[in-house]
């Protein structure tokens, strides 16, 4: 079990949903205070931000390398103009932690660079998200490990030996291991969730998911697949002109993935054989072996005076040929349910 601000996280804890607010809010803090406030109606546990500027992740230059292509969304503009219609300014961090706080919300973020971490330190956050695309930045992983705090990593892209290398540079630190496809939007034929349990048991950690399908089925399925983190993104519409929009889901939809996990998490259950409370009165509607006509005393009991019906008051089936037959000791009318007390 982790306990990230007052929440615990585990096996036996409900799922933490994380908002993830990303680039959503269009340069205006106006609407990433509301998306706050839309995560905390929609019931999510957390809300997360991205800790970077255009100049701490990339460098402003527009040869062919830094020219993005293959993604559909985003092609045919350079990293460096991405990331100045996205980035979270960073003085608008206390300021939502204050906002996220004060309506019982956990605030973190997904520090993108060592500068990052240390104002993100200064701010004393709870916890820690490695994005994907960072897993392999070592500089910042080993700066994160040195906080000691728990830590969140997405896993889109990376190998098992990738993951074998970061989990091990965070020996020191609680991990929290989440199941990502790193295709915006994935297709759910992607989302290949029985690598969740995998991860769970190969590395020990806690599982999770970061989703970024269009819908909210597969946050929903990952949870009988021991998902104990589910992070999806938020906005305040899918024409918000966000890069983000097409893979983010609007507070409504937010609301009914929230309610579904949280009916999906109450039919995991425990392993349970024999019937729960409520089907004890359903008992009564098994089949067991009643007189299907009148008879007297000393008649000999065959097929036609016993049958197998509802209800379940009577003997059970298996003991037909064993009461085939048998005298009755009293007269019986139709109807009556057999007992070993009544023939010899």
């Amino acid at each position: 079990m982790i306990n990230i601000g007052n929440k615990k996280i585990g096996k036996d804890c409900p799922v933490f949903i994380v908002a993830e607010l990303s680039g959503n809010h269009n340069q205006k803090l106006e609407n990433a205070i509301q998306l706050i406030h839309e995560a905390k109606n929609a019931g999510a546990d957390a809300v997360k931000l991205q800790t970077y500027t255009p100049d701490t992740i990339t460098l402003n230059c527009s040869n062919d390398y830094f020219i993005i292509k293959g993604t559909h969304l985003w092609d045919n503009q350079t990293l460096y103009n991405l990331y100045q219609k996205t980035y979270t300014p960073w003085e608008w961090t206390p300021i939502l932690q204050k906002t996220a706080n004060d309506l019982g919300l956990i605030l973190f973020s997904s520090p993108f660079d060592v500068t990052a971490v240390d104002y993100l330190e200064s701010l004393n956050v709870p916890c820690y998200k490695i994005a994907s695309s960072e897993l392999t930045d070592h500089i910042l992983i080993k700066k994160i490990a040195q906080t000691k705090k728990p830590v969140i990593m997405s896993s889109g892209m990376a190998s098992i030996g990738e993951l074998e290398e970061v989990v091990n540079l965070l020996h020191e630190n609680e991990i929290i291991m989440l199941k990502c496809t790193a295709e915006y939007p994935a297709k759910v034929e992607d989302a290949n969730l029985l690598t969740i349990q995998n991860m769970i048991n190969t590395f020990n950690v806690i599982g999770g998911l970061s989703d970024h399908s269009t819908g909210i089925i597969v946050p929903i399925m990952s949870v009988a697949f021991g998902a104990k983190v589910i992070e999806k993104h938020l906005t305040l519409s899918k024409n918000s002109g966000s890069a983000d929009d097409a893979f983010s889901l609007e507070p409504l939809e937010f609301k009914n993935m929230v309610d579904s996990v949280r009916i999906a998490e109450k039919t995991i259950g425990t392993i349970k054989y024999g019937g729960v409370k409520g089907e004890q009165e359903m008992k009564r509607f098994r089949r067991s072996l009643f007189f299907v006509k009148d008879m007297k005393k000393d008649d000999i009991i065959d097929e036609t005076c016993i049958r197998s019906i509802r209800p379940g008051f009577g003997l059970h089936t298996k003991f037909y040929n064993d009461i085939i037959g048998k005298r009755v000791n009293q007269d019986i009318k139709l109807g009556t349910p057999t007992n070993w007390n009544l023939f010899y």
